[in-house]
């Protein structure tokens, strides 16, 4: 029989974080496992963004550690979270009204030579990720 932990694909220990005197999150344990569907659920304030965000990168925690498929992960940033493998999607997700669904999809990582967009390659990379979910451009 499979042990559990080897399952595990991120592991959270103790992560603490505060924003000045407001105890965000305090010594939080948290497995997740790989090729399952996970929900975290609670009060408005209750620190599920901030443990989000410090997961994907985005903020750092004041105390505890992170393991990503059994290794030491400490990302440094959104990018390196990204690079992971992990991805935060937002809550509330703001579009550019005058820019393609295309260029909203990919608007950090526009593809481009010479700060000029290779928009052929754009359409075929915005097909490919719409059609992964079931959906047209």
């Amino acid at each position: 029989m499979t042990d559990y932990h080897e399952k595990t694909m991120l592991s959270v220990r103790g992560i603490s974080k505060s924003f000045g005197v407001v105890n965000a999150l305090s010594n939080v344990d948290l497995d997740l496992a790989a090729g399952s569907v996970h929900a975290l659920v609670g009060e408005n304030g209750a620190g599920k963004s901030t443990l989000a965000k410090i997961i994907s990168g985005s903020v750092f925690p004041d105390a505890g550690q992170m393991q990503l498929a059994g290794k030491t992960y400490s990302p440094t940033g959104r990018r390196d979270g990204e690079k992971a493998g992990i991805r935060m999607v937002m809550q509330e997700l703001n579009l550019i009204a005058n820019l393609s669904v295309a260029e909203n999809i990919f608007i950090e990582n526009l593809p481009s030579h010479f700060g000029i967009i290779n928009y052929k390659k754009l359409k075929q990379q915005a097909q490919e990720v719409m059609e992964s979910v079931g959906l047209q451009i």
